[in-house]
């Protein structure tokens, strides 16, 4: 095929892909405006304003996550219409293989994964953790319920006695929370003293304690700032509160050798460390999947079902994608085996099925 026909398919594919995301982008952004209005109107200092850049910031993050579909139903775009305007079936013709025309496509989603996890990643962990920090903001002090659900508690051991952390949000990559109350306990394991705190900072050696309540003995006393002791590593507390998808891409190798030099598995941050390298080989999967699907729709009358077997495919392979992460955080399997092992199997089948329909 030669460079001039291989550029058109290559375009083709790139213009349908950003049309596609932008779409959805614009779907997606104004579901999460709406539904961020409507939890967040009537507290103190709302305007619309706030909720459009807390949406805003949001938006990569999001995205982020609709990569895979974005790359399937781009595919199989692409090859319907060109089937539709008998493009293909000219090429075909011509002596060009479906290897061939597949090739631009497969170049185009790799490219598209790259994009997502050099540019992409980075913006929506920044973007995700200000958006955080600005609702957080919006709902300071309306709430002192610490709610297991949300956030998990900790458990820190000072030679001083113990004491139960919890929060209602997680922010700074764990390094900071809101909400935040203290739970001392006596070296029977009883409740001495609990502290509340609008806002709580991880500091070497310490808990910086900011617009304090503390209560002790059936009294309450209110305190502008206090300091909690402790031993905890920020290495421990980000392995354990932090969610890894706000941490970019090119720091998460960091994390991870700090974090297991400190004894922990990290796995969290191992799983979408190796995710997100995998992902561009993923939608190499998902365009594999689309041709299988999509090739032969000018011939066969357009079938709704085999459209259909190709969306229930993609979706089956990120659920499963989903599934074998889960394992992998948890440590029942390798991460790297978690992640790649979705994306061979999926080029596997769509290779095997090209193979059987192309070349017998």
């Amino acid at each position: 095929m030669g460079w001039t026909l291989g550029r058109y398919f290559f375009f083709r594919y790139v213009s349908i892909t950003f049309w596609f995301f932008l779409g959805l982008l614009a779907l997606v952004f104004l579901i999460d405006f709406t539904e961020l209005s409507g939890r967040t109107t009537g507290l103190p200092g709302f305007t619309y304003g706030t909720a459009f850049a807390i949406s805003a910031l949001r938006m990569p993050m999001i995205m982020l996550q609709t990569v895979p579909f974005v790359g399937l139903f781009s595919a199989m775009a692409t090859l319907v219409s060109l089937n539709r305007r008998y493009e293909l079936v000219i090429a075909r013709s011509a002596g060009v293989s479906a290897w061939q025309f597949l090739f631009p496509c497969c170049v185009g989603a790799l490219m598209f994964g790259v994009l997502s996890v050099g540019v992409i990643n980075p913006i929506a962990a920044h973007g995700f953790s200000w958006s955080e920090q600005m609702e957080n903001d919006l709902r300071a002090g309306k709430s002192n319920a610490v709610t297991t659900n949300v956030t998990p508690w900790l458990r820190q051991k000072t030679e001083s006695g113990d004491t139960i952390i919890g929060a209602r949000a997680i922010l700074n990559q764990g390094l900071e929370m809101a909400d935040a109350v203290f739970f001392i306990l006596d070296p029977q394991g009883n409740i001495a003293e609990r502290k509340d705190a609008a806002k709580a900072f991880l500091r070497d050696g310490y808990w910086e304690l900011q617009d304090v309540k503390v209560f002790k003995n059936g009294n309450i006393q209110a305190l502008a700032s206090d300091k909690v002791p402790t031993n905890l590593k920020p290495e421990f507390v980000q392995e354990r509160l932090a969610r890894p998808e706000t941490i970019p891409f090119y720091e998460l190798p960091r994390k991870i050798e700090v974090a297991r030099s400190f004894g922990l598995k990290a796995n969290a941050f191992a799983m979408q460390f190796d995710s997100l390298v995998a992902l561009p080989f993923l939608l190499v999967a998902m365009t594999l999947i689309a041709a299988t699907v999509s090739m032969r729709f000018a011939r066969m009358g357009q079938s709704a079902t085999m459209i259909l077997g190709g969306v229930v495919a993609g979706f089956l392979l990120y659920v499963v994608s989903v599934l074998v992460k889960a394992f992998g955080v948890a440590g029942f399997v390798p991460t790297v085996v978690a992640a790649w092992v979705p994306v061979v199997v999926a080029m596997f089948f769509g290779v095997t099925f090209l193979l059987y329909k192309e070349d017998g």
